[in-house]
């Protein structure tokens, strides 16, 4: 991919190649992310932050990358705070919208609408997650996660196995992280989910067809057993026509202290994108995990902002640029990383 001024939109448009140049770049964005350096490589530039579903991490966390290149961010969170609640359509919001910033990070809740965006935009557009289709960035930073987790182990992504457990119908980060494992040799991927919230069927075919070792079960033991990733996911109520329907499988496959020491090899990783349902009648991932130390939820986190700056400078063309625009930190950044 010529990732310069290139829209990110879909896990579909990266080779193994491409992913392998974004994790390089964003190794090399480690110090400024953790308060060693400061760059002002994006100096004047603008982000173009628009929600229009709610978000915590990704919000922030794309806004902060950004910031920590030098730039500046301007947010719209929610319909009622847009011309969208006026009747205004995507094509004009995005021709409009496109003048005022460098670059925009989009967030809506139909499947395809940040690409319908996109395409009307005049600058480069990063889908911050599409209904229930994809969420590049967070595969991405998933992937990274992964990587580093497999290299403290003396492995790489190549021979992963990873099982993924809750709603994998609507859950688009599995979706996107399914589309990406494709790239990599001898992957084995065990979908544990109710069947009425299995994995969309041609995500599954197009997985084996790139030769993606693919098992579905909906027995939670068994699934999490001999693998090197546990990836959990939280039931997606948002996408469910009801309360109730959602509720019928809140809390079926709950992961604990005592179920993984059960089932789980010694180092077995834990991942989740977050946010995990902590309410009683959920917790797919319960608190008393908080101290194991192969829970990576918080790394992924961290990682997401190395991820998004590694997205920024490579879509505006500032990669070679980013040392030499670097200063010392003046205030206090101890112990945080």
């Amino acid at each position: 991919m010529d990732f310069a001024g290139s829209s990110i939109l879909s896990i579909q448009q990266f080779t193994r190649a491409d992913v392998e140049r974004v994790f390089s770049v964003a190794d090399m964005m480690e110090p400024y992310a953790h308060r060693r350096k400061r760059t002002k490589v994006l100096d004047g530039a603008i982000l173009g932050n628009m929600f229009f579903e709610p978000s915590t991490r990704t919000r922030v966390s794309f806004g902060s990358a950004f910031n920590l290149l030098g730039g500046e961010v301007r947010e719209t969170t929610g319909f009622e705070s847009s011309a969208l609640a006026k009747g205004e359509s995507l094509y004009d919001t995005a021709r409009v919208l496109s003048g005022y910033s460098d670059v925009i990070v989009m967030r809506h809740p139909e499947e395809g609408s940040v690409a319908e965006f996109a395409g009307a935009s005049r600058v480069p557009v990063l889908n911050g997650g599409d209904g229930s289709n994809e969420h590049p960035s967070q595969a991405l930073l998933d992937l990274y996660t992964i990587q580093s987790e497999m290299a403290g182990r003396g492995r790489g992504i190549d021979k992963l196995r990873i099982a993924m457990v809750g709603d994998l119908r609507y859950g688009r980060t599995v979706h996107s992280l399914c589309k990406l494992l494709r790239l990599f040799d001898n992957v084995h991927v065990t979908l544990v989910s109710p069947s009425e919230l299995g994995m969309p069927g041609e995500i599954v075919e197009q997985m084996r067809s790139a030769g993606v070792d693919v098992l579905e079960s909906e027995q939670l033991e068994s699934g999490i057993a001999a693998v090197d990733i546990v990836y959990s996911t939280r039931i997606q109520e948002e996408r469910f026509s009801t309360q109730e329907e959602a509720d019928m499988y809140r809390g079926r496959f709950r992961l604990n202290q005592s179920v993984y020491t059960a089932n789980c090899e010694p180092n077995t990783v834990i991942m989740h994108p977050l946010p995990r349902d902590s309410r009683e009648m959920a917790r797919e991932l319960d608190d008393d995990l908080n101290d194991n130390p192969n829970l990576a939820i918080f790394r992924q986190t961290d990682n997401g902002v190395l991820v998004r700056m590694a997205l920024f400078a490579l879509v505006l063309d500032v990669v070679d640029q980013v040392d030499a625009h670097a200063s010392d930190v003046a205030w206090y950044t101890a112990g945080r990383f």
